[in-house]
């Protein structure tokens, strides 16, 4: 499990320990450095901004070929998709210069920089608040479609399959609309959106209203996929392979980058 919910809230745990090596990192350096107040704030402040906007450009840059494709989504910063070791770079260089003149205390706030770096790495790959989910396989599992008609999950295989967990209240799930239309359009993946608990109205007129046609979009009125994933909230993605074994799965907004990074051969 990459997120947990508290609440209605659904939460990244990658950045959820981001912001706890942050916040251990922020205790650290007062106690430690013992920088004047104004001093410590813009630091820390400037430090966070640096991590932030270079992690984001480095990951840009490294996945070009997508952006290049939407560059707007370049400016999607709730969205995944930042490199580490580019912010780790910014927050190195942007202590170096507002700590300039101080060179114990520079060296101490690089020392501070990467134990926190480290930390974070280490929670990250070590994963101590998630879980593994429940499906190891496509499920078999029989839902409708939007004529009532019955479709077999079981019997999608053959090729690639993404299985997407959504519902029309959820912000993220209708902002990732359009990206999966898109992919549905490729002959080489099979995408299967399942509608979460809601009335087939509310659905169709949410799909024609934004004008997005699947070739399997799917009702479960009972959230049964969501029991069977052990997803703690929406949008859930599920990636599996032609022959139906679970590879990727996904807790809130997708990117094209980590589309992409799936399909890749």
């Amino acid at each position: 499990m990459d997120a947990i919910a508290l609440g209605p809230l659904l939460i990244s745990l990658p950045r959820l320990y981001a912001f706890l090596a942050a916040l251990l990192l922020l205790i650290a350096s007062l106690l430690l450095l013992r920088l004047p107040k104004g001093h410590q704030a813009r630091w820390f402040n400037g430090l966070v901004i640096a991590w932030l906007l270079a992690a984001r450009l480095g990951h840009v840059m490294v996945h070009w070929s997508v952006y290049e494709q939407a560059p707007l989504d370049a400016l999607k910063f709730w969205q995944p998709g930042y490199d580490p070791l580019w912010g780790l770079i910014a927050a190195l260089l942007w202590s170096a210069w507002t700590l300039r003149r101080q060179a114990l205390k520079l060296l101490g706030a690089a020392v501070l920089v990467a134990a926190s770096s480290a930390l974070w790495f280490a929670l990250v790959l070590t994963n101590p608040l998630g879980s593994d989910t429940g499906l190891e396989r496509l499920p078999e599992l029989t839902l409708e479609n939007l004529d009532g008609e019955p479709v077999e999950l079981a019997s999608l295989t053959g090729k690639p399959v993404i299985l997407n967990l959504w519902a029309t209240w959820c912000p993220p799930c209708r902002r990732e609309m359009p990206l999966l239309a898109e992919v549905d359009e490729r002959d080489d993946v099979t995408v299967v959106v399942v509608n979460q608990g809601e009335e087939l109205l509310q659905i169709i007129r949410f799909l024609d209203g934004e004008e997005l046609a699947f070739r399997h979009p799917l009702l479960d009125p009972r959230q049964q996929l969501m029991v069977l994933s052990e997803s703690p909230g929406l949008p859930t993605t599920l990636f599996f392979d032609a022959q139906g074994a679970l590879l990727e799965r996904h807790i809130g907004e997708l990117t094209r980058a980590q589309l992409n990074a799936w399909l890749s051969p």
